[in-house]
């Protein structure tokens, strides 16, 4: 059974991973059915996000009001932590109103392992700086599951912004316990060549990088981040590597097209792409509650489980 806390894809093991997506598959079944679910009955959920959101944060309160939690959610502009509050008393105090899982964002990476020791609540990572982002992994990997059943020997490239992303670590971590072959392709300035030592291979020629994959990964590129000059402009990303219809063609013929999102259409990935029949884009949003569900359950099983043995 998973531990008290989800940190990272990184602790995780194989067995873990899999124990998520089992119960991830049969989550969707309730989302499928339409139906609310008395699982979570009794149980608080509470986000608190530093940084902004929109996907994740939602997905999390449509998870727990699926299963019948309540349901909570700190603005930190509006808290306390404007007025100097520390990180821990704050979380420390949202505890206090009897949360038993406490979901945060921040921009600090290692922010949720550091509330994770100090707190009795169940954490979940939804994002801490250039670390991790372990929900959106799973959430992606049980597309892939759904698609290609299993990840022995499948080839997955993730095109972009490698070195800012927190999404490829986490989808890195993730593949490769699961048997993947992982490729990242991106320009040398957004991908150190000191990715090869965990196990990937990295390209900085992206038809290269497309050749014969089962699965094609965009990253958004994230243009506040660009001021420094890590690529000449936009219209060169664009030329160099952007996902088009036509690099589509590299792939396998019945490879899949996943992004995290949010989408800079004709940036990353062309409209044309986006929108086409192998993208799985808008299915990765529905598998996001299916996964978030999944944690959210396991995660309470298991506070009940270990109240039970005291």
């Amino acid at each position: 059974m998973i531990k008290k806390d989800v940190l990272g894809i990184c602790d995780m093991s194989k067995e873990d991973l899999i124990e998520i997506l089992d119960t991830a598959k049969e989550m969707k079944k309730i989302i499928e059915g339409e139906k609310i679910s008395d699982i979570l009955k009794g149980k608080t959920i509470i986000t608190i996000f530093f940084e902004p959101s929109t996907r994740t944060r939602l997905s999390f309160e449509i998870a727990a009001k699926y299963l019948g939690a309540h349901f909570g959610n700190i603005e930190t502009k509006t808290s306390s932590v404007v007025k100097g509050e520390s990180l821990i008393d704050t979380v420390r105090t949202v505890e206090r109103m009897k949360a038993d899982v406490i979901i945060t964002r921040h921009n600090m990476s290692g922010a949720p392992h550091l509330m994770a020791k100090y707190l009795n609540a169940s954490i979940i990572n939804a994002g801490d700086g250039l670390n991790e982002h372990p929900t959106q992994a799973l959430l992606d990997l049980m597309t892939i599951r759904e698609k290609k059943e299993s990840f022995i020997g499948l080839k997955v490239v993730i095109i972009g912004d490698i070195v800012h992303s927190r999404v490829a670590r986490s989808n890195m971590w993730g593949l490769l316990k699961l048997g993947a072959e992982v490729r990242l392709a991106g320009p040398a300035t957004l991908l150190p060549k000191t990715f090869e030592k965990l196990g990937v291979k990295v390209y900085y020629d992206i038809n290269k990088a497309m050749e014969d994959v089962d699965v094609v990964m965009g990253l958004r590129i994230q243009l506040e981040r660009q001021k420094s000059g890590l690529f000449p402009s936009k219209d060169e990303f664009v030329r160099y590597f952007g996902i088009t219809s036509e690099r589509m063609r590299l792939a396998k013929k019945d490879a899949i097209l996943m992004h995290p999102g949010p989408i800079n259409r004709n940036v990353e990935i062309s409209s044309e792409a986006a929108n086409s029949r192998y993208s799985v884009i808008e299915e990765q949003v529905t598998n996001g509650v299916a996964v978030r569900m999944a944690l959210l359950k396991l995660l309470c099983e298991r506070r009940k489980n270990n109240e039970n043995n005291y």
